[in-house]
């Protein structure tokens, strides 16, 4: 299991600061080692879209060398791109549309398509930045914890065949969540081979579900985000005050 650290700021206006300058510097580190970074984003909130319009913006538009960022998502609902509950959709609007990165590097999940035919293309595409291992190894990886301690589409009590998230990627369906049932989403497994994933949480409707995740007993069926453990990579908490009420360093 790789290492991890908890990263508290006052406020959220500083917490997406940090994560901005996060992004960027682990951008630059990357392209430095290995002359790419390949980022991972999961399902938006409104923390997620404050990040997305930051980076969007001065200094990053014009500082980060957009055309060896590709750009990857951990989750995606069963919908049209143009659909604005689509995490792509969210990802464009509010960043990716206002930045130089080539449309080449960004690489979505075709939730149109058939879950077979998504599945099918999205592994293939993932598959041509394996190098010389059998899945990818993303460097950085944005999740974001909600209030029932999901993340990335993995959701509490989910019933999910354990045999289906040692995959790379796979399909699910939460019957309870009307127009948002269906999702394709990359296993806990994939997740945990990137070099670094990032957390972020924000407010107190988020304070039970982080600590119980960081702290509490482990049961991942009840605190989805347990399973997240990078094997070798490094796993970071970002959150402000307000959601780390409790005790959680």
């Amino acid at each position: 299991m790789g290492k991890s650290k908890t990263l508290i700021f006052p406020d959220g206006e500083s917490l997406i600061k940090a994560a901005a300058v996060y992004f960027a510097t682990a951008a630059n580190e990357a392209i430095r080692d290995r002359g790419h970074f390949l980022a991972a984003l999961s399902s938006g909130n409104e923390t997620a879209f404050l990040l997305y319009e930051t980076l969007g913006r001065s200094p990053y538009k014009e500082y980060l060398p957009w055309e060896k960022i590709h750009i990857f998502w951990c989750d995606e609902k069963c919908l049209p791109p143009s659909h604005e509950e689509s995490n792509y959709y969210q990802a464009w609007q509010y960043w990716l549309k206002h930045v130089s990165i080539p449309s080449k590097n960004i690489h979505r999940i075709q939730g149109e398509l058939s879950k077979e035919e998504a599945i099918r293309g999205y592994r293939n595409d993932l598959l041509l930045f394996a190098e010389d291992k059998d899945w990818p190894v993303f460097d950085w990886v944005l999740l974001h914890l909600g209030s029932n301690g999901q993340v990335a589409s993995l959701f509490p009590d989910s019933n999910i065949d354990p045999a289906a998230q040692e995959e790379m990627i796979f399909s699910v369906k939460y019957p309870t969540m009307g127009k948002l049932a269906d999702r394709i989403a990359l296993s806990p497994a994939l997740i945990n081979q990137a070099r670094q994933v990032v957390i972020m949480a924000s407010g107190s409707i988020h304070a039970e579900a982080l600590v119980s995740t960081i702290k509490g007993i482990r049961d991942e069926s009840r605190w989805p985000a347990q399973k997240i453990n990078p094997q070798e990579g490094l796993l970071v908490w970002l959150v402000d005050d307000a959601a780390s009420q409790y005790s959680i360093v």
